[in-house]
């Protein structure tokens, strides 16, 4: 099974809804996963909420560290923008989205960020696929 890592500073936006994206579309074939450098240790309400509109549940996920996730070669690995502040992780494949971390943004341009990043998480699976 393939295995594809998001990772942001705090773990707490941008990357738990690419791992929620995964998931929902990933159709159980991809081991999915997310971290942060410095992780806030919760996953943020906005989040949670843009989620919650469309249906996910993201309440449950949990913010971590790139020490919790296993220590192993990624298919894919994608930083949100994070430069110097995201680590190196073994990957086959890497790629930057540098996405703007929405945490302060209002409600609708949560959801324009919200929206950018699932459709970048289809198009990185549609390429995983063709691997």
């Amino acid at each position: 099974m393939k295995r594809l890592l998001f990772v942001c500073v705090e773990n707490s936006c941008r990357s738990q809804m690419a791992e929620a994206f995964a998931c929902i579309h990933g159709n159980g074939e991809i081991e999915i996963y997310s971290a942060g450098s410095r992780p806030s240790g919760k996953v943020n309400q906005k989040a949670i909420e843009a989620m919650q509109e469309i249906g996910y549940d993201l309440s449950r996920h949990d913010s971590k560290s790139l020490t919790e996730i296993p220590a192993v070669e990624y298919d894919f690995v994608v930083t949100m923008g994070c430069g110097d502040e995201c680590p190196f992780v073994r990957a086959k494949q890497r790629e930057d989205w540098m996405i703007q971390d929405p945490k302060t943004l209002p409600p609708d341009q949560f959801r324009k960020i919200r929206d950018e990043i699932e459709k970048k998480v289809k198009e990185v699976l549609c390429r995983m696929e063709g691997a």
